[in-house]
């Protein structure tokens, strides 16, 4: 349920063309819904989109294949555009068994159901990595982004190590409402960007590189050291959440 159906909703009620029977048994699951006797432990939030302007994401890891799978075929019986991050192959059988429509993004780990109405983007993102080594990370932000109806600008392998890549997408970056950029090893590529753009930067550190790596801390520390000021830093392997953000600074900025 978002604002907009919503809206709707009420304005068909109004117009007597949905009873108020009708209009209350399809508000019924909000603003939660429990799954019930097969997964009891599982409560959906649909009232996430009137709240925050965007629906609620299943983060698949840590669950069963059944659990994500009941999950998601409840939200999409809801209406929901819905989204799972972190699915293996596994999951997304299971969810594709129940749910056929859904996509499954395996660079990104992530499984897509679009079910909204057709609409003109609401902004414009441009996810940025440093290696094919980082694309799982910034298909994940890609995925997530182009889902919430945000235009994606998919600019791949602009790592520092070859800035002369990074400067010849430098007219495409200038589009951008919102810039988000994935890069392990040292994860230098976030302030060069911040230097040549003049909206919010959003630094994804992934956990690529050798030991002194460790795993994406050492591009953690680096991008929270940035002397660029409009760079901002979400954790680790994080594609989704800088997608999110990402999302909700392009709708802000963006005037149709």
């Amino acid at each position: 349920m978002t604002k907009t159906s919503l809206l709707d909703l009420l304005a068909e009620v109004q117009r007597g063309a949905v009873s108020p029977e009708h209009a209350t048994e399809r508000l019924a699951n909000l603003p939660f819904e429990s799954i019930g006797d097969t997964h009891p432990e599982a409560r959906i939030d649909h009232h996430r989109a009137l709240r925050s302007g965007l629906p609620e994401v299943i983060y698949a890891a840590g669950k069963t294949p059944e659990q994500t799978a009941a999950i998601f075929a409840r939200m999409s019986a809801a209406g929901h555009d819905v989204l799972a991050t972190r699915a293996d192959a596994a999951t997304a059988e299971a969810v594709l068994l129940q749910t056929p429509a859904a996509i499954y993004h395996q660079p990104a780990r992530a499984i897509s159901l679009r079910q909204s109405p057709p609409s003109p983007p609401r902004g414009r993102i441009a996810v940025l990595c440093a290696g094919t080594s980082d694309l799982p990370v910034a298909e994940e932000a890609a995925v997530t982004a182009d889902l919430f109806n945000t235009e994606v600008l998919r600019l791949y392998d602009v790592g520092v190590a070859g800035v002369h890549r990074l400067l010849a997408v430098r007219p495409q970056l200038a589009t951008a409402h919102a810039v988000i950029v994935c890069a392990g090893m040292e994860g230098a590529l976030p302030s060069v960007v911040g230097g040549l753009v003049g909206v919010p930067v959003i630094a994804v550190p992934t956990s690529v590189g050798y030991g002194a790596s460790f795993a994406g801390a050492a591009a953690l520390l680096g991008m929270l050291n940035s002397c660029s000021p409009n760079v901002t830093v979400v954790n680790i392997d994080n594609g989704f959440g800088a997608a999110f953000t990402a999302t909700l600074i392009a709708r802000a900025t963006h005037r149709p």
